[in-house]
C-alpha cells in the first residue's frame, strides 16, 4: 500500500459515500402545465454514441411522476454559487407549490424537451427516457438518451472543465448537507 495508514472498514451502509462524490445535478420536468426541479446526487454518463444517462429518481416524488408522464427529462449541472438553492431543490416537495419560483430559479426554453432549464447552473443535458420498465420499478433508475447537451463556455470549452472562477466550480454532494467543490485538474502523460 501506498498509504502510512491502516484502511479502516466502513459500515456498508454508508459505503455509498465512498463513490457518492461525482458532481450533484438538478433534475428538471415538466408534463402539462406542471413542472418541478429537485437535486440528485446518484447520476453517470453510460454510453458515448448516441450519449446516455442514468439517474436514480425515486418513486414517491414529484419529478419522477412528471418524467413517467412526459417521457423526458433535464439533468442540469450546479456549481457553488447556486449550493444553498441546490441542497433547497433536494428538501423541499414540489408539491408543496412551485419549486423554481419558490427557489428563486429562473429558466430558459429547452431545445429538445419540454422541461426547463434552470439559469445558473453550468451545464445541462436534454434527455429522452430510455423505457425500461423493470429497472425503473424495481431500482427507480431511468435511463436517457441526451438529446442535446449545453455549457458555458466560460466554464467549459474544448472538451474540458476549466472553471472561471471558485464560485463556479461543480458541487458535489457527500451527504449530511455536506458538498464540496471540484479542485484544480491537473494532466497526467501517457507512455507506450
Amino acid at each position: 500500500m501506498n498509504s502510512l495508514s491502516t484502511p479502516q472498514p466502513v459500515p456498508l451502509s454508508d459505503a455509498y459515500r465512498l463513490l457518492n462524490h461525482g458532481p450533484t445535478v438538478l433534475v428538471s420536468s415538466a408534463h402539462g402545465d406542471r413542472r418541478n426541479l429537485m437535486a440528485a446526487a446518484w447520476s453517470m454518463p453510460l454510453d458515448f454514441d448516441p450519449p446516455k444517462v442514468a439517474v436514480v429518481l425515486d418513486r414517491a416524488t414529484l419529478t419522477r411522476e412528471l418524467v413517467d408522464a412526459s417521457g423526458e427529462f433535464v439533468l442540469a449541472v450546479p456549481c457553488r454559487a447556486i449550493a444553498e438553492q441546490t441542497l433547497a431543490a433536494g428538501t423541499v416537495s414540489g408539491r408543496d407549490g412551485d419549486k423554481f419560483a419558490a427557489l428563486d430559479f429562473e429558466t430558459f426554453p429547452g431545445s429538445r424537451v419540454s422541461a426547463p432549464l434552470p439559469v445558473g447552473c453550468i451545464a445541462w443535458l436534454e434527455c429522452r427516457v430510455i423505457d425500461e420498465p423493470g429497472v425503473q420499478h424495481t431500482y427507480d433508475l431511468f435511463l436517457g438518451e441526451v438529446l442535446a447537451a449545453w455549457a458555458d463556455p466560460a466554464e467549459f470549452s474544448d472538451g474540458r472543465w476549466h472553471f472561471s472562477a471558485d464560485e463556479r466550480r461543480s458541487i458535489h454532494y457527500v451527504a449530511g448537507g455536506q458538498f464540496f467543490a471540484t479542485g484544480e485538474a491537473f494532466e497526467v502523460s501517457t507512455t507506450g
